[in-house]
């Protein structure tokens, strides 16, 4: 079984967590806080862009403020074969 999560990573996919900030539709006035997190490739952020597309058009709170953090959680750097193999027990 593959999990495509590793996988992603390994092609340069790394954790994205937006804070959406957004106006209430009834009471403009009052903001509200959304927090988004999946897997995204940095800097262009194209789920990202694309979920904030679709609120955009089919939800009505308009959007005030949206903040991006992304880590890289695994690189291809980070694994690599030690050259050798060792059992225990």
């Amino acid at each position: 079984m593959q999990d495509t999560d590793f996988t992603r990573q390994l092609d340069g996919w790394s954790l994205t967590t937006a804070e959406i900030t957004y106006r209430m539709p009834d009471y403009r006035h009052l903001l509200q806080s959304f927090i988004w997190q999946d897997y995204d490739i940095a800097p262009h952020f194209p789920r990202l862009i694309k979920f904030l597309d679709f609120w955009a058009h089919n939800l009505d709170g308009p959007l005030a403020e949206v903040r991006v953090a992304h880590a890289g959680i695994l690189r291809p750097l980070d694994i690599r074969h030690i050259g050798g193999e060792w059992s225990l027990h």
